[in-house]
C-alpha cells in the first residue's frame, strides 16, 4: 500500500521541553484514522507538523511525496483539506460561502488570486453536492455553525485533496447539524481521500474510521485498528482510571466503571 503519511522518531522542542516524543506514526493512502487524547496530549502540534507549519526538532517527516527540508510545504497544504471550528474564526465575516470554497484552490484564508470559469464551476458543483448552494451569496458571518462547518469542508475538497483533516468538527454543533456533519463525511469517505479526525470524545468516531492513533503527554500511548484501541484495557491505561466502553450501532460510548463492588 502507498504510505501518504510517515513521522519517524518524531520529537518537537518548545523552550527545552519535549511537547511531543519519539512519534512513530504511518498512514497509507485509503485508511481513516483517529487521533484521540485529552487536551495538551499533542494532537494540535502533530497536525501543524502533517500540515508543515512546523518542523520536527528531531525525526522524519515525509506526508505525500513532499520530505520535510526538501520539497515547497505551500504545494503540500495544497493536498490536505483542514475542516476545523477554529478555522473559522480566521474567516472575515463579511466573506461570501462561494468565495471562501475557492479559497481551497490556494490553500488561503481570503481569495487573493485569479480564478477561471472552471475553478467557479467546481466550486458550485461542490456546493451542490454539500446541499448549501443557496448559501453562496450569504456572508459567511451570518450562517449557522453547521452551515460554516459545510462551507469549510467545501474549501477543503476545492483543490481535490489527498487528505482531510476534521480537527474537533464537531465542536458547538448541535444535534440535528452533528447528524448532518455525521451523514457527510460518511458519503465522503467512500471516495479515495484519506481522512484523519482528531477529537478527545469517542462518541465522534464514525464507523468509517478504522485506525486510531492514542496521545498522552506528547507521546503515543498506543495505535493500531479502531476495536483495539477503543476497549476496557486500553483505554482504562490510557485515562489512567477504569471506563466501561460500549458499542451501539458501530458507535463508541464510554462511561467510568463502577468501582464500588
Amino acid at each position: 500500500m502507498e504510505e501518504i503519511i510517515s513521522l519517524d522518531n518524531v520529537s518537537y522542542i518548545r523552550n527545552g521541553k519535549y511537547i511531543l516524543k519519539d512519534i512513530n506514526w504511518h498512514v497509507n493512502r485509503g485508511e481513516h484514522w483517529v487521533i484521540l487524547g485529552p487536551n495538551g496530549s499533542g494532537k494540535t502540534t502533530t497536525l501543524n507538523m502533517v500540515n508543515g507549519y512546523i518542523f520536527p526538532s528531531q525525526g522524519h517527516v515525509k506526508v505525500l511525496e513532499f520530505e520535510f527540508g526538501h520539497s515547497s510545504i505551500i504545494e503540500l497544504r495544497k493536498r490536505i483539506g483542514w475542516v476545523s471550528s477554529a478555522l473559522s474564526q480566521f474567516i472575515p465575516t463579511n466573506d461570501y460561502p462561494l468565495h471562501i470554497v475557492l479559497s481551497g484552490k490556494f490553500a488561503s484564508l481570503g481569495l487573493w488570486e485569479k480564478v477561471d470559469d472552471d475553478d467557479i464551476a467546481r466550486a458550485n458543483e461542490i456546493l451542490d453536492m454539500l446541499k448549501i448552494r443557496h448559501l453562496a451569496e450569504r456572508k459567511y458571518g451570518m450562517l449557522s455553525q453547521g452551515e460554516k462547518q459545510k462551507v469549510l469542508i467545501g474549501r477543503a475538497l476545492m483543490n481535490h485533496p489527498d487528505i482531510i483533516i476534521f480537527d474537533e468538527a464537531f465542536n458547538g454543533l448541535d444535534i440535528f447539524a452533528r447528524h448532518d456533519m455525521e451523514i457527510t463525511i460518511n458519503e465522503l469517505a467512500e471516495g479515495n481521500i484519506t481522512f484523519i479526525l482528531v477529537t478527545h470524545n469517542t462518541d465522534e468516531i464514525l464507523p468509517v474510521f478504522g485506525k486510531a492513533l492514542l496521545l498522552k503527554d506528547g507521546q503515543v500511548h498506543s495505535q493500531g485498528d479502531i476495536d483495539d484501541m477503543i476497549q476496557y484495557d486500553n483505554l482504562s491505561d490510557f485515562y489512567g482510571a477504569n471506563v466501561d466502553v460500549f458499542k451501539h450501532k458501530d458507535r463508541f460510548y464510554l462511561s467510568l466503571a463502577d468501582t464500588k463492588n
